[in-house]
């Protein structure tokens, strides 16, 4: 049985979100705050091993027309990290949008500025999850 765990990978933050037991939709876990790079990507994979992840999907940033940013460039190099060290496949998601979603739905639901910054990047991740998601089913 196949289990996803998504990761939206920041400066200073990296939202987590898993797949339900169906995979049909993403469910946001936690926000791990970012230590230093080898210690960020043993904790992601320590992440992904508890929660049973068969794949783990990065959210990959990229400009508004889809071309490559700074921020491409140090997502990617985290990414092929994770991948050097762990025998869990990673592949990379579009990221486009999935923060911005995050804070408007947490704006709707009336959360409040300071509170959100605890809980939008692992909304972000269910957001990039649930894209992933989206291209599975039949």
């Amino acid at each position: 049985m196949q289990r996803f765990v998504a990761f939206d990978i920041g400066d200073k933050r990296i939202g987590v979100a898993v797949s339900d037991p169906f995979n049909t939709y993403a469910l946001p876990s936690q926000t791990y705050i970012r230590k230093g790079f080898s210690e960020d990507i043993d904790a992601l994979i320590a992440i992904a091993r508890e929660k049973g992840a068969t794949t783990i999907v990065c959210g990959m940033p990229v400009n508004f027309d889809g071309t490559p940013s700074v921020q491409t460039q140090k997502t990617q190099k985290f990414v092929d990290e994770l991948k050097s060290r762990t025998q869990i496949p990673v592949i990379c998601e579009d990221e486009r949008f999935t923060t911005q979603m995050a804070h408007e739905t947490l704006i709707s639901e009336g959360m409040r500025r300071e509170k959100r910054k605890g809980y939008v990047d692992a909304l972000a991740a269910a957001n990039i999850l649930d894209g992933y998601l989206s291209k599975l089913k039949p």
